[in-house]
């Protein structure tokens, strides 16, 4: 009996061994599923990381190199535009050297003009003179008004190069310009007015809108042409509806 006893004893402490280490294991092995897992979702997550990383890396590459040709292209159009205004300001001082000889021939042949009359010269004489003196007025008009284009051609590449330098970002126009609108895009915050670079309108020149004595809005000028340029309404700056036969005048008027 007693060795019966001590028999169920024993099978029931190997039992109570055996389910213990059953418990254990399950632990460890609950333990080490979990740390599998978290090492999966590591893994995964620094793969995805990863992958976001090297996708960066290559927009970045690709802004890298957009950014690169816009500076060459930049570049490019800035010596163009100092070669540019560089040979108009010399045909300018040319053309004033042309002038001012012109207006000292004129002079001297209004002298001699004057000295022939005082002296009674034949009418030969004196419309010989007369013919010459107008010949000179008319080329020294001719000279005036190339002088003007090549000012405002001058003026004009001036502005592009301060832009493309980034040392004058006001463009100032002439204080006594004028102009109305003649057309208007609502739907594109555009609009067409009747001056242009004949007027003394440079690209990027800034105008009030304005109607009856009242500020509309303002807008900047990124087309020119002879007589007539268009305008983008300037965000910000639209105070009321833009309409056709509103005035025009200089934001930024020149001293």
């Amino acid at each position: 009996m007693l060795t019966r006893i001590c028999l169920i004893v024993a099978i029931a402490a190997a039992l109570a061994v055996g389910v213990v280490n059953i418990v254990n294991v399950r632990e460890k092995i609950t333990t080490l599923v979990t740390d599998r897992n978290t090492q999966r979702d590591g893994r995964l997550a620094a793969e995805g990381e990863r992958d976001r990383t090297k996708k960066e890396l290559a927009s970045t590459k690709k802004d890298l190199d957009q950014s690169k040709q816009d500076l060459a292209s930049a570049n490019a159009e800035r010596d163009k535009a100092v070669a540019t205004a560089t040979a108009q300001t010399k045909r300018a001082e040319d053309l004033s050297d042309k002038l001012a000889k012109t207006a000292q021939d004129l002079d001297a042949t209004q002298t001699k003009l004057a000295a022939y009359v005082a002296t009674g010269k034949s009418a030969e004489d004196v419309g010989k003179l007369g013919k010459a003196l107008k010949d000179s007025q008319e080329a020294l008009a001719v000279a005036n008004e190339e002088k003007v284009v090549l000012e405002r051609t001058v003026n004009r590449l001036q502005v592009r190069l301060n832009k493309y330098e980034g040392t004058n970002n006001v463009v100032t126009l002439r204080a006594d310009l004028r102009g109305k609108i003649l057309v208007v895009d609502p739907k594109w915050d555009f609009v067409v007015l009747n001056i242009g670079q004949d007027q003394g309108v440079l690209d990027d020149g800034e105008l009030l809108v304005s109607r009856d004595g009242k500020l509309v809005a303002k807008v900047i000028v990124r087309s020119l042409e002879k007589n007539r340029c268009i305008a983008n309404i300037i965000p910000g700056w639209k105070l009321g509806e833009v309409i056709e036969g509103d005035e025009v005048t200089p934001a930024h008027p020149s001293s």
